[in-house]
């Protein structure tokens, strides 16, 4: 029931958006007031999160904890910026070995659940009417457990969105992306016939062939329920539909498809790779977007980068007008806060979450799940992604599925990519880690 309500929260939070164009640990104790003068002693606020990446958002954000420091000198925000491939590892160990900093970026749906059993979340059900008039429940939905909510989104992001140069589709005879899986493997090698690396990936931290590569791949051919049924025993990864999705990446490795240094580059090479036009083609999230044309400060080079979806596939029962999209960066707050560290860290999601954060977004064009005005200086290059992605979303991967699936994923497409292991082995290995996952 919890992954069918954030299912919903997504398609919700994409159609909102769309109508939008019309229109360390927390258990220290309480610091109280001083006797002498009346004032409120200093309260310090450890945080975590994995804003590392120089995109406009992370900027954005720990721009707005900046200012919270300086409009509240009382509050200090001890923060610590952790590169997304360790941070949940460090979270979970965190958990537990129950010394969670008091603030820290929580992950919507089943990564919570780790949290929740080990039962170091603050609830902050308190302060919810504080966001009533903006964001609605479907856009609450993926923080929420047993009625009880744990953390705000900031954003909605879209993790499979293609970006291509148009000039060099329209060299090999494209004057649009391929709708069809058909098209798209013969454009693939046209590209390399000519000379140019056709898809660039930066697979170093192995998510994101997992996340967004086959998120949007395993959805053409089983559709958007499949994850949920596996999850319930519903369904297999061995089954046919689910093999026949791994083999894409067999069928793009055999085509030499991809750039050869693909699972040593990160996903930030990976954006400057494509910008240089080492490649016609890259794979990435929604958030990218400002980097590569809202942002750019080529306008000539942000006006050729078209952007589409994953193709259709013959016999696909999934939707290709479906884009994969989670929401993201909600703050939890541990359950060990009180008296004033508890109110300095709820005053400061009060702050954080305001709705001029939503409106700033936009601004960079990121797509946001509440509902504000859009700024008068929206980009047509925003309008354009929520056109893309206006048709509901598609299961994130990692969103749905236990760590050790994840893991099972990310280190089998690899071995898929290095020719070491074949789609139906990997599928056997992902099925066996969601049995061993249950008992």
């Amino acid at each position: 029931m919890k992954r069918t309500i954030r299912h919903t929260m997504l398609i919700t939070a994409s159609a909102a958006m769309a109508a939008a164009l019309t229109g360390c640990g927390g258990t220290t104790a309480d610091q109280g007031a001083s006797p002498a003068s009346g004032a409120k002693e200093p309260v310090t606020l450890t945080m975590e999160y994995n804003w590392s990446s120089p995109n406009a958002d992370n900027l954005l954000y720990k721009e707005r904890i900046q200012k919270f420091q300086e409009q509240n000198p009382d509050i200090k925000i001890e923060a610590q910026d952790i590169p997304s491939a360790q941070y949940r590892t460090k979270l979970r160990t965190e958990a537990a070995g129950n010394s969670m900093p008091d603030m820290f970026i929580l992950f919507p749906g089943v990564e919570m659940e780790p949290y929740i059993a080990a039962d170091v979340l603050m609830p902050i059900d308190e302060i919810m009417d504080n966001w009533k008039n903006i964001l609605p429940p479907q856009a609450l939905a993926g923080f929420n457990v047993n009625g009880k909510q744990y953390a705000i989104p900031t954003k909605m992001t879209f993790v499979d969105i293609i970006y291509y140069h148009k000039d060099m589709l329209a060299k090999v005879g494209y004057n649009e992306f391929p709708k069809t899986y058909t098209d798209f493997l013969d454009l693939v090698k046209k590209l390399k016939d000519s000379g140019v690396t056709p898809l660039a990936i930066g697979n170093k931290n192995k998510w994101p062939m997992q996340s967004t590569f086959m998120s949007a791949v395993e959805d053409r051919f089983t559709g958007s329920d499949f994850l949920t049924k596996v999850t319930k025993g519903e369904a297999k990864f061995t089954d046919p539909d689910y093999i026949k999705s791994l083999n894409v990446v067999n069928d793009l490795v055999k085509l030499d498809a991809f750039n050869a240094d693909i699972n040593t580059m990160d996903e930030v090479q990976q954006q400057d790779y494509f910008l240089q036009k080492k490649a016609a083609i890259t794979m990435t999230s929604s958030t990218i977007d400002t980097k590569f044309r809202a942002g750019n400060t080529d306008k000539a080079a942000a006006e050729n980068i078209g952007i589409a979806l994953f193709p259709s596939v013959d016999g696909g029962k999934g939707d290709p007008t479906k884009s994969a999209g989670v929401i993201q960066y909600g703050i939890g707050l541990s359950k060990g806060l009180t008296g004033a560290k508890k109110e300095a860290a709820l005053k400061f999601l009060k702050y954080f979450y305001a709705p001029e954060l939503y409106q700033s977004l936009m601004s960079k064009g990121i797509v946001v799940p509440a509902k504000v005005d859009m700024p008068a200086d929206t980009s047509p290059y925003l309008k354009e992604m929520l056109k893309l992605t206006q048709n509901g979303s598609a299961l994130v991967f990692d969103s749905v599925m236990q760590p050790a699936v994840k893991d099972a994923m990310e280190n089998g497409l690899q071995a898929i990519i290095t020719k070491q292991k074949t789609p139906e082995q990997i599928a056997k290995e992902l099925q066996d880690a969601v049995d061993k996952s249950k008992k």
